[in-house]
């Protein structure tokens, strides 16, 4: 467990001094300090983000070596090995997993038995649609959104904010799976390949890490907030 103590974003909006930069450095550092060592079902979010690119990271290595169709059957056992590894180490499943197990076997089976590679290739479309469309969702379902459950006890942001982040992550992914499906089209295999790893762990990085700026401002001070009531 993580304490710091972060100042509210109206409160350290209004330094002034000569160490005004200095403290807004301070505040800013122990912001992200809170935003990097998250954790997930007690996962540090780094890891499991590494973790959850396991079998993606293995069809990279797969096509290379040996092409397309090896790396798809290499991605289906490395996918079932995740969803195994996760269960014997926390005795439950990982609902991302499943989705992504049962894309694969889907979408990998048809790829082997037909031998063509465009059904694997509308994989990383699919699952990136399937979130979208779970977390834009969760903005008429339920009290809270997806990231909100997820995230709401790790770091205090007001309701509002919540809305924005899930907002913005459910149209980046719908984004995201049109962008694979345009590489695909006009592309080569290899390219796709490359972009499958590189371009989309780029992307959803570059776009994490603009997010967190985003939150960083409005993170809140649990100590205080609670001493205020």
């Amino acid at each position: 467990m993580i304490s710091v103590n972060v100042l509210s974003h109206s409160e350290y909006r209004f330094y002034s001094g000569p160490d005004h930069l200095i403290k807004q450095y301070l505040i800013f550092r122990e912001q992200w300090y809170t935003i990097l060592t998250w954790s997930i079902n007690g996962e540090p979010t780094i890891m499991k983000f590494l973790y959850d690119y396991f079998p993606i990271i293995c069809f990279f290595v797969g096509y290379k070596i040996w092409g397309i169709y090896t790396a798809t059957a290499i991605t289906m056992v490395a996918s079932i090995l995740q969803v195994g590894v996760f269960w014997f180490k926390h005795h439950r499943f990982e609902k991302l997993h499943l989705i992504t197990l049962g894309f694969v076997i889907l979408l990998g089976g048809s790829t082997l038995l037909f031998h063509k590679a465009i059904y694997i290739k509308w994989k990383p479309s699919i699952i990136y649609w399937v979130f979208a469309i779970v977390l834009l969702g969760s903005q008429f379902i339920g009290s809270k959104t997806v990231l909100h459950r997820i995230l709401g006890d790790k770091i205090n942001v007001p309701i509002k904010i919540w809305t924005r982040l899930n907002i913005a992550w459910g149209i980046f992914f719908a984004l995201l799976g049109c962008l694979n499906l345009y590489v695909v089209y006009n592309y080569s295999t290899n390219a796709w390949v490359n972009f499958k790893l590189f371009g989309t762990l780029g992307l959803l990085l570059v776009f994490a890490i603009g997010q967190a700026f985003y939150m960083a401002r409005y993170m809140k001070d649990d100590k205080k907030l609670s001493a205020k009531k």
